[in-house]
């Protein structure tokens, strides 16, 4: 999902998005113009990703659907602009989708988001993963550009309930982290994981879902 200008990365000048977004796609389209808007001012994204917010942020996130489960309750880590939370909040109204940020500005964000799309499914915490250890767990677990896989895992495992998944948007490197991570997946008694090459558009551009599933009643 490449974008070499401004008018490429917009809802209508890219191909696909109404069938990757289905019924979701026009509140993903209000976010999209939200975060243009908005994004750069409350330090959300940078001036370089304005031109591409729409196929590398929002239409991005889409990559993570197919491994979401079928009903259920889903958290997203390390939430920051809503990415890729409040996609997937979006396009799958049936499941619940917990928003999860230590920073209060982006917290506000969220809830702005939230309010202004009516995406009544969705809820924001304010802090970290860690401190949610042993207070809830989830179907799913996303987060995208959090921290190596490694730290990852250890934050969000204890949220990942039985029969769930963590489910970890990565870049190239994705598979050189699984492997860095055997060892703590090792010690968390958790699966060895897998790595899906996600082509969302299927326009020849990549991203990887990294996906390790809790098996058992742990």
């Amino acid at each position: 999902m490449s974008a070499t200008g401004a008018a490429e990365s917009e809802p209508e000048a890219t191909p696909g998005s109404r069938e990757v977004l289905g019924a979701g796609y026009d509140a993903c389209v209000a976010y999209y113009e939200l975060l243009r808007r908005h994004g750069e001012e409350r330090g959300l994204v940078g001036p370089r990703e304005l031109g591409r917010l729409w196929t590398r942020h929002v239409l991005n996130s889409a990559a993570v659907l197919p491994y979401l489960p079928g009903s259920g309750s889903v958290a997203d880590v390390g939430s920051g602009a809503g990415l890729p939370g409040v996609v997937l909040a979006a396009v799958r109204p049936d499941l619940t989708v917990t928003l999860i940020e230590p920073m209060e500005r982006r917290v506000e964000w969220l809830e702005l988001v939230a309010a202004e799309l009516a995406l009544t499914n969705v809820s924001v915490v304010q802090g970290q993963a860690q401190e949610l250890h042993g207070k809830a767990r989830f179907d799913a677990v996303t987060a995208r550009a959090v921290a190596a896989l490694d730290k990852l895992v250890t934050w969000t495992w204890p949220l990942v309930a039985p029969g769930g998944a963590l489910l970890a948007m990565k870049g190239q490197r994705a598979a050189a982290e699984l492997e860095a991570a055997a060892p703590t997946l090792r010690r968390l008694g958790a699966g060895a994981g897998v790595v899906h090459d996600v082509d969302v558009l299927g326009d020849g551009d990549v991203t990887r879902v990294v996906e390790i599933q809790r098996v058992g009643g742990r």
